[in-house]
């Protein structure tokens, strides 16, 4: 990665943090953060999470449930800039501005809004737009204020947000074509290790099909969320495709390449189901009970923890009060006397 550059990742306080958000957000931030060659802004979607939830105790609780999870797994507010999307008004504005020169087509392409048009259309529902409201919508505009409010170079995420980051683009740089040259044109860093992380049921771990395995839980609730994860019905013996099963998935995001290796061996050997998830509980378990430790302490102090948003929300207000002035100034929205 270029010296100098700006690196920013989100994740949507609308349930308890899991290991998806863990290895797809938490741990590539974290580690891209130790780097003196780039600048990280790390922050909380609180205002994106009212897409997905109309309950206030599940939006304030999980906005700390994340914070905290953050701080757990090692992350250091001191050296990042740590913040809630909400602290930062900067944020809001930006997105209203980026609406007025954004074109509705772009926003019919996106997937999560031509999702639940072809859900409809699939229900025989005349109306294809029933059921969704602005905020789906307008996601990927706020997903852009999000972003260009601080000119960020790099945007960590998963493969299925990649269209986020194309539409980012395409908006600043139609900005930029009305305005002149404001904001820099983000760049998705996807990785190419772990890709997306499967639930217990198989489908992409999320908060919205309720399939997760929750970071921080203790060891006989770990195991007993492990035993749950979906399986064929191949018997002990019978060589097993890696490539296809959800535990192998599961285990490759946090186990070193000869850990894998030994374990596509076993597969090939016909490792039965039941050892198969011991192995990846006794990885995952090895892995997460120092997390957990340090989580018990952090969520032990409210106190410390809002003053670390606050003063990340400072920081992260001196970036993008600049830019935003910036856009200002290129629309002309300004003061008579220069």
């Amino acid at each position: 990665m270029e010296k100098g550059k700006k690196v920013l990742t989100g994740i949507t306080t609308s349930g308890t943090p899991h290991l998806g958000n863990l290895v797809g957000a938490i741990q590539p931030a974290i580690e891209s953060s130790r780097s003196k060659a780039t600048s990280s802004f790390l922050f909380l979607a609180d205002y994106h999470s009212l897409i997905k939830s109309q309950d206030p105790n599940l939006t304030h609780g999980s906005s700390f449930e994340i914070a905290a999870a953050w701080l757990a797994c090692g992350l250091k507010p001191d050296v990042v800039t740590f913040y809630r999307q909400s602290d930062v008004p900067e944020i809001m504005e930006l997105a209203w501005i980026l609406s007025c020169i954004t074109a509705k087509g772009l926003m019919n392409r996106a997937h999560a809004y031509k999702a639940a048009a072809a859900m409809n259309h699939e229900q025989g529902i005349s109306d294809l737009d029933k059921g969704v409201f602005m905020g789906l919508f307008n996601y990927p505009i706020l997903m852009a204020a999000d972003i260009l409010a601080f000119n960020a170079d790099i945007v960590p995420v998963g493969n299925d947000q990649k269209q986020h980051i194309e539409m980012t683009r395409d908006i600043a740089a139609r900005f930029n074509h009305l305005y002149g040259e404001v904001f820099t044109l983000p760049e998705a860093l996807i990785s190419e290790r772990t890709g997306v992380l499967p639930g217990i049921d198989g489908q992409k771990m999320s908060k919205s099909y309720n399939n997760t395995i929750p970071i921080f839980l203790e060891e006989k609730s770990l195991l007993k969320m492990v035993r749950k994860i979906k399986t064929n019905s191949l018997e002990p013996g019978v060589p097993k495709d890696p490539t296809a099963c959800n535990i192998f998935k599961i285990y490759k995001a946090f186990a070193s390449k000869s850990e894998v290796d030994d374990l596509e061996l076993l597969y090939a050997n016909g490792i039965a189901w039941g050892e198969a998830k011991n192995v990846l509980f006794e990885q995952l378990n090895t892995q997460l009970k120092p997390l957990r430790e340090k989580h018990k302490e952090i969520i032990e102090d409210r106190k410390k923890l809002e003053e670390t948003l606050i003063n990340g929300a400072v920081k992260a207000r001196k970036t993008a009060s600049v830019i935003l002035q910036n856009v200002r100034q290129a629309i002309g929205i300004k003061s008579f006397i220069n």
